[in-house]
């Protein structure tokens, strides 16, 4: 299929399938955003015909091929405390990081607009599905589970968009996103609906999908791996992060514990922090000989299974991702953070934020004080009273290394869900419903794991504000460059009192704000302007 690359650093245009027209082609200025501006390998356009199961199921390998959380990662890393300028930054991210959000910031209209063409390609695939009959039993299989793998990627698109667009999961009366579950005429200008209305199209597809999948349907070796399409953990894990978000602690904890005993029944477990290194390496951490058996090269290859993980080298803990192969024009989700190379000499335009890395470093054992951090980093112990912090205090963010062992410097598989993932909602869902010692349990599993001295204390929790809080900073380092602090910060803040941490030395200006208030209007996304353009009468936001 053609590759089609729609992609200027200096102006960057993209015809995108707009949910302002539902369907109707429109020009836009985008911002740099790798997963948006691309036209991906395997993306069908949506005017292709539904005749048979063979096109059906290509149809819907081409939604897979748009699907992108690069938006999420970006908004939360950037505005939140997970990053600081860069020593290459010119201004990249400069509004955003400084808090200044309104409705013409490009990264909200980008994850606005990516979650609304899965959507509006899932609804166009579902009406197709009318428009022929499986001959067989092996294509009626094959029909069924492509609207099951359909369906629940469209409550996937849906579960985003409310967590950033809504101003309160919980309060089921509070206004929601658009809600869209049809291909309308090209002038259908569709309001914002309660979240009632959009938890009702979830919790219909995620239902069909739970009653209807089959991880066992023989498919094509052209294929990516099983879990980077959606599996019966895939649906069991969104509806635990559903219920999280939507505070049915109940459901939350039933679900993350069936991903926990479903994954691990079938072999899958935390992803350990042991071994560093071969058995053979003595050499001190920190060392050439060290870093290059711990990170590998193109011509050693480590055997840590966490660091593995993340160079995609192994499947890990990954219950469901997005498959960026190493052929064709795919998305390179480390330009985030990025210009080359994810080292000292790629030109950063972001490195950890000091605070971030301050709770990593200060924990002793934590592997992630490797695996997020690459070997060239310069940490100074004075970054505080440097005159030059930006030169002497260099944190070059090493989470997505590139794939090991190709020219793919860049370029990562995405990880949408982790088991890690929900052993930490299980642990928040204990602590809602006042369990702090099955909450405390749960972080010890994760930090366990994450640990390569051993067995870590047993967190002990005098209340459920301190559970949540200790919960939340798990939360801010496992889950760090993923695309959840800012939901998390949304959701937990105002009851532990806690909001954006930056330290002073994260933008060029110590003097500038280094936070804002967990009551902030800012903490929920503005509807894009162009989504107002072309549909004025859609509500905004407060105080956009």
């Amino acid at each position: 299929m053609e590759q089609v690359l729609n992609f200027n650093k200096k102006n960057m245009k993209k015809y995108i399938l707009s949910s302002l027209l539902l369907g109707v082609l429109s020009t836009m200025t985008v911002g740099c955003r790798d997963a948006i501006d691309i036209v991906q390998d395997g993306e069908l356009s949506n005017d292709a015909t539904f005749s048979n199961v063979t096109n059906f199921r290509d149809y819907l390998m081409g939604i897979y091929a748009g699907v992108s959380n690069s938006d999420e990662v970006y908004v939360t890393s950037v505005f939140t405390d997970e990053v600081g300028y860069g020593t290459a930054n010119a201004g990249q991210g400069n509004t955003l990081h400084r808090f200044f959000l309104d409705a013409n910031n490009d990264n909200a209209s980008g994850l606005w607009l990516n979650h609304y063409s899965t959507i509006n390609k899932v609804n166009r695939l579902i009406d197709g599905s009318t428009k022929f009959t499986p001959k067989t039993d092996a294509e009626q299989a094959i029909y069924l589970q492509t609207l099951v793998e359909a369906r629940a990627l469209r409550a996937y698109s849906y579960v985003q968009l409310e967590a950033f667009f809504s101003t309160n999961m919980k309060d089921a009366t509070a206004l929601g996103v658009i809600l869209s579950d049809d291909v309308p005429d090209i002038y259908a200008q569709k309001q914002r609906v309660s979240n009632s209305e959009i938890f009702k199209l979830i919790e219909s597809d995620l239902n069909f999908a739970a009653d209807n999948v089959n991880d066992l349907i023989p498919r094509p070796a052209t294929y990516p791996a099983s879990y980077f399409l959606v599996n019966k953990n895939m649906i069991t894990a969104l509806r635990a992060r559903f219920y999280l978000y939507k505070g049915d602690n109940t459901k939350a904890a039933q679900y993350a514990q069936q991903v926990i005993e479903n994954f691990e029944a079938s072999g899958g477990k935390l992803t350990p922090a042991t071994p560093l290194v071969p058995a053979s390496i003595t050499a001190a951490i920190g060392s050439a000989v060290w870093n290059n058996n711990f990170y590998g090269t193109t011509s050693i290859s480590s055997v840590n299974p966490y660091r593995m993980m993340w160079a995609d080298k192994s499947q890990g803990e990954v219950i469901f991702g997005l498959s960026r192969p190493t052929n064709g024009n795919w998305s390179n989700i480390a330009n985030l953070y990025t210009t080359n190379l994810t080292n000292a000499s790629g030109s950063p335009l972001f490195e950890m934020g000091r605070n971030l890395f301050n709770i990593i470093a200060t924990t002793p054992g934590d592997v992630r004080r490797y695996a997020y951090i690459d070997p060239t980093s310069k940490i100074d112990n004075n970054y505080a009273t440097s005159e030059n912090f930006k030169t002497t205090d260099v944190l070059i963010i090493d989470k997505y290394p590139g794939k090991i062992g190709t020219v793919l410097n860049l370029r990562n598989d995405v990880k949408i869900f982790r088991l890690s993932e929900m052993y930490l909602i299980l642990a928040e869902a204990n602590a809602n419903n006042n369990n702090l010692a099955a909450a405390a349990a749960n972080v010890k599993k994760v930090r366990d794991a994450r640990n390569y001295l051993g067995s870590t204390l047993l967190p002990v929790y005098s209340s459920k504000v301190d559970a949540l809080t200790d919960i939340l900073k798990e939360r801010r380092v496992e889950l760090s460059f993923e695309g959840h602090r800012y939901v998390d910060l949304k959701r937990l803040g105002s009851v532990v009192n806690k909001t954006i941490e930056r330290d002073p030395t994260d933008d060029f200006i110590k003097t500038l704000p280094t936070s804002i208030p967990i009551s902030d209007y800012r903490f929920t996304l503005p509807i894009p302007l162009n989504e107002i353009k072309a549909n004025p009468t859609i509500q905004q936001n407060p105080n956009y």
